[in-house]
């Protein structure tokens, strides 16, 4: 049989100090893993989307899909002409982003990657682009198109008042 070994000042093993050491390290490693704080980033809302005029939004987008809703009135996150078709934009101060998949047509999806919930970047070709681990989704469903995200970004409500987009 072996004795734990000490370290001379107690009864404290070898064994014991490298454990602890070792699951303060794990907990540092985790803790840097976890949900990205979007407020600390100094990107602004719409990073890396386009912001020139699509010149297709219509006021009867207000039904266009079921990620829009009519209750009372919200904050204006964007003109209709600043998200463009087959494109969309980021805020990351309210966690949406808005994409217009075809002419008049508004989704709004939350903007945490379902993967590991880093904030998602842009949208560009079609799709919503997080830049932790390249996962992709569709900008018309939120569903995954590309990287290791499995999920669909979940549905965000949103409603279309004349030429504003604003949270339902």
């Amino acid at each position: 049989m072996t004795q734990p070994e000490t370290t001379g000042r107690g009864s404290t093993t070898r064994r014991a100090v490298v454990s602890a050491a070792g699951a303060a390290g794990l907990a540092a490693a985790l803790t840097a893993c976890g949900k990205e704080d979007s407020s600390g980033s100094g990107d602004s809302q719409n990073a890396g989307s386009a912001q020139e005029s699509a010149g297709s939004g219509q006021s009867g987008a207000a039904g266009a899909g079921g990620d829009t809703s009519g209750g009372g009135g919200g904050m204006e996150l964007a003109k209709t002409s600043q998200i463009p078709e087959g494109g969309g934009m980021v805020f990351k101060d309210h966690k949406v982003v808005v994409t217009q998949p075809s002419s008049g047509q508004f989704k709004a999806f939350s903007s945490i990657c379902t993967h590991q919930g880093c904030s998602v970047g842009d949208v560009s070709d079609g799709t919503i682009n997080c830049p932790c681990h390249q996962s992709k989704f569709d900008i018309s469903d939120g569903s995954p198109k590309g990287g290791p995200a499995t999920k669909a970004l979940p549905g965000a409500k949103i409603k279309v008042e004349g030429t504003s987009i604003k949270m339902a």
